[in-house]
C-alpha cells in the first residue's frame, strides 16, 4: 500500500516539473522586416597587370658610355669656382697684429654726439682688431662706472640710464695690450635696440675717447 502511494508521488511529481518545462519553450514570432538596402555601387577600377621580368624594355638599358673626366676637366678650387674670389693669405683674427701705435694716437679722440629721447642707452664695445689683452676704464659724467675692462673679440657692454641734457661717457686706456695701440669698436643703442651710433679708436695708454649722448 505503501509503495504504491509512493509512486504515484513519484509520478505527480514527474507530470508538474514536465509542465513547468513546457512552458518555458514557448515560442516568439516576430513579424518580419522588409528592408530597402540596395547594393553597394561605385568605381570600377581596372585590373592592375603584374610587370614581367622576362619582358624589357631595351630602351631602359643602363648608360655604359659615360664619360669620367680626365685630370684636365677636373675643377680647380683654388683658382676659383666662380662664387667668391680666392684669396691664399687670409689669416684668422687671433694671429694677426695690430696696427702701429702712431704718434697720432697719443692724444684724446672725440667720437661725436649722438640724441635721444629714451631713458637709457646700451653701450656695447669689442676689440675689433688683434685681441691682445686691452683695458680700459670707462666714466659717465665724471664718475667711474667700470674700473677695468678687458676687451673682447665680441661685443659686451652695459646699460646706462640718462640725466636730462648731455650725457658724457669716456673710455680711456689702461694699457696697449701686447700689440699696436689700445683699439675698440663701440656701439651705442637707444632704447628700442636701434644703433644710433657706431665709432672705434685708437688710443695709447693713458689717452680716453669720448661720445656724447643729448637726452632731449
Amino acid at each position: 500500500m505503501r509503495l504504491n502511494i509512493l509512486i504515484g508521488l513519484v509520478f505527480i511529481n514527474f507530470s508538474v516539473l514536465t509542465a513547468q518545462i513546457d512552458n518555458r519553450n514557448v515560442q516568439v514570432e516576430l513579424d518580419p522586416v522588409e528592408d530597402d538596402f540596395k547594393d553597394p555601387g561605385g568605381v570600377e577600377l581596372p585590373a592592375l597587370k603584374q610587370p614581367s621580368l622576362s619582358n624589357y624594355d631595351p630602351s631602359l638599358k643602363p648608360n655604359t658610355n659615360l664619360k669620367i673626366a680626365d685630370d684636365e676637366d677636373k675643377v680647380d678650387f683654388t683658382q676659383g669656382d666662380g662664387l667668391m674670389d680666392y684669396t691664399s693669405n687670409i689669416v684668422p683674427k687671433a694671429f694677426k697684429k695690430d696696427k702701429k701705435a702712431k704718434e697720432e694716437y697719443g692724444r684724446d679722440q672725440f667720437l661725436g654726439t649722438v640724441a635721444t629721447s629714451g631713458g637709457f642707452v646700451m653701450v656695447k664695445y669689442r676689440d675689433h682688431e688683434f685681441v691682445d689683452g686691452d683695458r680700459i676704464r670707462i666714466f659717465m659724467n665724471g664718475d667711474v662706472i667700470k674700473s677695468e675692462v678687458s676687451l673682447g673679440g665680441s661685443f659686451k657692454g652695459f646699460t646706462l640710464t640718462l640725466d636730462e641734457g648731455n650725457n658724457q661717457i669716456v673710455f680711456q686706456a689702461l694699457n696697449q695690450g701686447s700689440s699696436g695701440p689700445n683699439t675698440a669698436e663701440l656701439h651705442v643703442y637707444n632704447d628700442k635696440g636701434q644703433l644710433i651710433s657706431a665709432a672705434e679708436w685708437n688710443l695709447l695708454t693713458g689717452n680716453k675717447a669720448t661720445i656724447e649722448v643729448l637726452k632731449q
